[in-house]
């Protein structure tokens, strides 16, 4: 009888299998950023240099020619469908209506780390949304929402 118990047991654990859920994943970091009229973020590559170089593209409007999402993010696991990020931005538009914008682009996860990803807000999009006041960054797997960043206001 005992045997009979034992063969069970083990019938059941090796009957389970691998495990068929998708990926969990995380949006970790999302950097606004201000492209000037030659698409620059910054003069030089120094995090200081950006920094002072945004500071005037945000008090002089007349010099930005969009915005640049920087995207830090990052999976675990396998995954079964195609990824991509999805860019929310709530803003004013002209004649002081709200209006939502949609940035998406595919991404693919290449091992184990995170990645960067560049979403651009640019051309007659940008011009026709004055500011972005609030902003919601998604990530998905097929359909399915695994991860997400959003601002304060959002």
């Amino acid at each position: 009888m005992r045997k009979n118990w034992s063969w069970l047991a083990l019938c059941l654990l090796l009957g389970q299998g691998p495990c068929l859920y998708g990926a969990t994943g995380r949006v970790i970091k999302v950097l606004p950023l201000f492209t000037d009229l030659q698409g620059r973020v910054a003069l030089s590559p120094s995090l200081y240099d950006r920094d002072a170089y945004q500071v005037i593209l945000r008090e002089h409007p007349e010099q930005r020619s969009g915005v640049r999402y920087d995207v830090q993010w990052k999976t675990k696991g396998p995954v079964w469908s195609p990824l991509k990020l999805r860019a929310e931005l709530r803003g004013v538009a002209k004649g002081n209506l709200p209006k939502v914008l949609v940035l998406e682009k595919s991404v693919e996860a290449k091992g184990r780390f995170s990645h960067w990803t560049s979403l651009l807000l640019t051309g007659a999009d940008y011009q026709g949304l004055v500011e972005v006041s609030a902003w919601r960054v998604t990530l998905w797997e097929g359909d399915q929402l695994i991860g997400e960043e959003k601002s304060f206001l959002w």
